[in-house]
């Protein structure tokens, strides 16, 4: 069987099912490549920020917290929403000062990364934070976590171990591995 050179698949209707605070749900009826007609269950949430701080002695600073959907506590880096129209790198200064209190002297842009193209729609950029200075942390009223500083070499290990699960953690520790060659 010969496949289609163009890939792509047209909108042919959408249902929207919910709208909420962070995230709009849809069924969009598409037309394939082959002609015949499918449908594409849509979550369009905000895009976000995430930040690995490498302090001096090159260990991340990264939090805790429980989350709720998989009803477990994940090691990650810290990580938010960006408000509408906010500047990634503006977004990534205040998510890392809100949840740590850090404030970095350089912020490096580590890229982009698709959390789960399949369904979810929504945009993460990553960044690489050094030259560390602490201020106070100010989380949200509704933000609870625990801070607590990894080497960096660890958290390498974690990583290919498995026992770090959560993507945005997982791609900037490797990211920067390559990047700095730790």
């Amino acid at each position: 069987m010969t496949q289609p050179t163009d890939l792509t698949e047209q909108t042919l209707s959408r249902k929207d099912v919910y709208d909420g605070l962070l995230c709009h749900v849809h069924v969009d009826e598409v037309l394939l490549p082959n002609g015949h007609t499918s449908q594409r269950e849509v979550v369009d949430h905000v895009d976000g920020v995430a930040v690995l701080p490498l302090d001096e002695r090159n260990n991340v600073l990264t939090v805790t917290q429980y989350r709720y959907v998989f009803k477990k506590l994940l090691l990650e880096i810290p990580a938010g929403k960006l408000d509408e129209g906010e500047n990634p790198v503006t977004g990534a200064l205040r998510e890392l000062k809100e949840e740590t209190g850090a404030v970095p002297d350089t912020l490096l842009p580590l890229g982009v990364i698709l959390p789960a193209p399949g369904c979810y729609g929504e945009k993460l950029h990553l960044f690489l934070a050094r030259g560390l200075h602490m201020e106070d942390q100010h989380l949200d009223p509704d933000e609870f976590l625990n801070v607590e500083r990894i080497p960096f070499t660890e958290m390498v290990h974690r990583v290919m171990d498995g026992e770090i699960e959560d993507a945005k953690t997982i791609a900037a520790v490797l990211k920067t591995k390559v990047l700095l060659d730790l």
